[in-house]
C-alpha cells in the first residue's frame, strides 16, 4: 500500500501535472470572462442587431413561432464562446510551440561539430583528421 502511494505522489509532483492543474484553473476563469463577454455584450448586441433588421425583438419573434421560448442570443452566444476560446488556446500553444523550438535551437547552436566533410571523395571524416579514411587524400588544416 505505501508503494502505491509513493507511486502517487511522484505523479502528483511531476512538473507537467502541476502545469496541466494550473492550465485548468486559469481556463475556467478565463472561460468565465469569456462568457461574460458573450452573455453581457455580445448577446445583447446580437438582439439589438436582430430588432434593427426585422423590426421585431427576440421576444416577439419567439411568440410569433408558438414555440416557446427560444433563445437565439443564448445560441449565438454559446458559439461565439466556443470560438474565441478555441482561438485563444490556440494562439497560447502557437506561443508555448515557438518558446520551445527557441529553446531548442540555443541547445543546438551550442554543441560543438565533431566531424567534417572531406574536400576530396565528400565523405564525412571525424574533425580531428588529417587523412581521409575513405580516398586517403590529406586534409588541409582549416582556418578558424
Amino acid at each position: 500500500m505505501k508503494k502505491f502511494f509513493g507511486e502517487f505522489k511522484e505523479f502528483i509532483m511531476r512538473g507537467n501535472v502541476m502545469d496541466l492543474a494550473v492550465a485548468v484553473i486559469i481556463g475556467a476563469a478565463f472561460g468565465a470572462i469569456v462568457t461574460a463577454l458573450c452573455d453581457k455584450i455580445i448577446t445583447p448586441l446580437i438582439q439589438l442587431l436582430i430588432g434593427s433588421i426585422f423590426g421585431k425583438s427576440i421576444d416577439e419573434m419567439t411568440k410569433v413561432l408558438n414555440v416557446g421560448p427560444i433563445e437565439f442570443g443564448a445560441f449565438i452566444s454559446a458559439v461565439l464562446n466556443f470560438i474565441i476560446m478555441a482561438f485563444i488556446i490556440f494562439l497560447m500553444v502557437k506561443a508555448v510551440n515557438k518558446a520551445m523550438a527557441i529553446g531548442k535551437k540555443k541547445e543546438e547552436e551550442e554543441e560543438e561539430a565533431t566531424t567534417k566533410i572531406c574536400p576530396h571523395c565528400k565523405s564525412e571524416i571525424n574533425i580531428e583528421a588529417t587523412k581521409c579514411p575513405f580516398c586517403t587524400s590529406d586534409i588541409p588544416e582549416e582556418e578558424e
